[in-house]
């Protein structure tokens, strides 16, 4: 139920933003809410717009919506080891160091999530803790790290961005047939 209320007030925030960015920004550029070019500028902002805010807010929703536990300052054996392995892999792809979370769960799960290289987390269940070995979890560690050095939050980002500005200009069109 936690993970429903945190989707559903992220993406309410997310267009109430852009409903007030728009409200500015279509008189200023001039464009005709009514006419296509002006769905595809609204389309456009609330497609690219929604996946920049939630590439931006991406860290805190995912720690909130897992009840992720980012380690500041280790508690154990296992929580040294994570934090030296995610280091050494970070330094390793020239990188800056993520938060490093631990969520309960007894899935065998791991995930990295950030707005660029210098600012990302990477977190890991359990599940994954408990019942991999040491060199099986590094490499699910080494696999979180490469995304976050290749950048793929960003160009999934662009991606979706594009996705969506598209669904919503030709859903609109299609309805209006």
């Amino acid at each position: 139920m936690k993970r429903v209320f945190l989707f559903v007030a992220t993406n309410l925030a997310i267009l109430l933003v852009l409903g007030i960015v728009l409200s500015i920004l279509m008189p200023v550029l001039g464009v005709d809410s009514s006419s296509n070019a002006g769905l595809l500028v609204m389309c456009a902002v609330f497609g690219m717009g929604g996946s920049f805010i939630s590439l931006w807010m991406a860290k805190w929703i995912a720690k909130r919506s897992v009840g992720a536990h980012v380690i500041e300052s280790p508690r154990n054996r296992d929580e040294q080891w994570l934090i030296d392995t995610v280091r050494r892999q970070a330094e390793s792809a020239g990188i800056g160091m993520p938060e490093v979370a631990i969520y309960d769960s007894p899935e065998i799960n791991a995930f990295a999530t950030g707005a660029n290289r210098n600012n990302a987390l990477v977190a890991v269940s359990s599940g994954l803790l408990r019942q991999m070995t040491a060199d099986e979890a590094e490499a699910v560690l080494g696999h979180e790290i490469s995304h976050v050095a290749n950048g793929d939050m960003v160009t999934l980002t662009l991606i979706q961005g594009v996705l969506n500005t598209f669904v919503y200009f030709f859903a609109r069109v299609v309805a209006q047939m």
